[in-house]
This record gives structure tokens, C-alpha cells and sequence, in this order.
């Protein structure tokens, strides 16, 4: 039987609309930052973990751009974001600032020494505290698996998140990388995940608009359950405590997860 024109009308347009939703997303080709991922100065057991990270397509989908003024909250040891992060604002013309406990910590100017890769970088205090990050200075800040810290540091989330609302520009970007729990989990736990809508709903709190979330950090195999939480995983992959010891074959186990369940979410600053 023919459809009527109306109908294949409406069928048109639905299909158009499915469509949109079920693409792939098409992402910009930015040749600093496949350079910045690339980079020789990038550490092997960092660029190792990219298969779990993705930091092509979260950085794209975070709306990273050349130019930028770049704050990463506390690097870490290892500096994964940062191996990538202050080397495309030296090529870019922008400038990465590290937000740490101690801006002296020796850990982190040793690995950013090289200004020929890193650029003129800058650190400044963050802690519960006290900041002395610059109000309206930032056009980007990323907060990488950290608020499932903060969480069980009573109100360290929302003192923090007030503090990146004030560095922010209008309209900057708050980027979230974080171990994801099922929603209904409690966040204090201790297990190094925390529900999505734990983070959404603070970052709003703060005044910042939910932008929206990407799965291209999901891990349908990370059942989130493990012995010693998220660090049972990679790359920390915790073998014992006071009470077990993995067997061999749990440690296989665990090893063919891979790295944790994360969320990717995207926020900004009202202009």
C-alpha cells in the first residue's frame, strides 16, 4: 500500500533526525594537538595508556583550542595531561599553568624543564584553603580524576569548584575526566568512582552550565566492583591489602578490564 505524502514526508524527517543522533561525531583536524599526542618527549607508559584516554577526541570534544590559556589541577607525578597539554599551548601561542598544592614542587618543574618542548609554564597554589589562581584569567581547566578525592574532604568539591568558576574567563571550559560509578553510589565511598550526576549537580551548583558528556572513556567491561576499588586497575593495579592478595589469575583478570569507566563531561562559564 503507498504511503500517503505526509506521511513519507514525516518518515523523511525522522529518519534525518535518527540520523544526527546515531553519527559518529566529525571532529576538526588540529595539527598542533596530533602533534602535542605524538610528541618524542611524551613518556612510554603514558602514551601506552592512549588507547584508554583518547586524548585526541577529549580534548577536541572539551573544545580545545590554539591560543589558549590552559589550567591543569594538580598533574600528578607522571604528568600525563601535561606532556600534552603545555606543549600545544607553546606551539599554539597560549600558556598552561598547573595548579598545585606547592607551585614549588620539584616533582613538576623536573618534569617541564625543557622550555623548547614545554614552553614558558607557570604553577600556582590550590588548596582547600587558599588559591592564588587569577580571577578571569582561564580560557580552559581541566580537573582529571580528582573528585572522588574530594568528595570525602567535606567541602573541598564546592570550595574548588568556586575557585575554577573564578578563574575562568565568561564562557571558559570546564573539563571533567573522571572514574565513573553507577548512579546511586555514594560518593564518600572510597572506591575511586563517583556518579555522574554527583559532579553535574556541583559544577551547577557553582554556577556552571552542563554542556553536555561524551562515552568515549566508557568501559562497559569495568564493572566497578573490584577488591581495592578503581586502583585494582590499571595503571595503579594494587595487588594486596591487610586482608587479600590477589591470585594470579584475578590479576589477569583485572589486567583484561583495562582502565576504568570514566566520564567525560563538558561545562562552561556563562558569558
Amino acid at each position: 500500500m503507498p504511503v500517503p505524502f505526509i506521511a513519507r514526508r514525516t518518515l523523511i524527517a525522522a529518519t534525518a533526525v535518527m540520523g544526527l543522533f546515531c553519527a559518529a561525531p566529525v571532529f576538526a583536524a588540529d595539527p598542533p594537538l596530533d602533534a602535542a599526542v605524538k610528541g618524542a618527549w611524551r613518556d612510554a607508559g603514558n602514551t601506552a595508556r592512549d588507547q584508554y584516554r583518547h586524548p585526541v577526541e577529549a580534548l577536541t570534544f572539551w573544545g580545545l583550542k590554539p591560543g589558549m590559556t590552559i589550567v591543569e589541577v594538580d598533574p600528578g607525578a607522571k604528568g600525563w595531561w601535561t606532556e600534552i597539554l603545555a606543549p600545544y599551548a607553546r606551539a599554539t601561542g597560549g600558556h598552561y599553568i598547573a595548579a598545585l598544592r606547592d607551585p614549588k614542587d620539584a616533582n613538576f618543574w623536573k618534569k617541564v624543564y625543557d622550555t623548547s618542548v614545554y614552553g614558558q609554564v607557570s604553577a600556582n597554589t590550590l588548596t582547600p584553603q587558599s588559591s592564588d589562581l587569577p580571577a578571569n584569567s582561564a580560557d580552559f581547566l581541566l580537573v582529571a580524576r580528582a573528585f572522588h578525592n574530594w568528595a570525602r574532604q567535606g567541602e573541598t568539591t564546592d570550595v574548588y569548584l568556586r575557585v575554577f568558576y573564578a578563574t575562568l574567563k565568561p564562557g571558559g571550559i570546564l573539563a571533567v575526566e573522571q572514574h565513573r560509578a553507577p548512579e546511586g553510589s555514594d560518593p564518600k565511598a572510597g572506591t575511586g568512582y563517583v556518579p555522574e550526576s554527583y559532579v553535574i549537580a556541583a559544577a551547577e551548583k557553582a554556577g556552571f552550565v552542563f554542556d553536555g558528556r561524551s562515552e568515549i572513556n566508557a568501559n562497559p567491561k569495568d564493572t566497578r566492583d573490584h577488591p581495592f576499588g578503581v586502583w585494582t586497575l590499571p595503571p595503579v593495579r594494587q595487588i594486596k591489602d591487610d586482608t587479600r592478595t590477589l591470585t594470579d589469575a584475578e590479576r589477569a583478570h583485572f589486567d583484561a578490564i583495562g582502565e576504568s569507566d570514566r566520564m567525560t563531561l563538558k561545562f562552561h562559564k556563562p558569558s
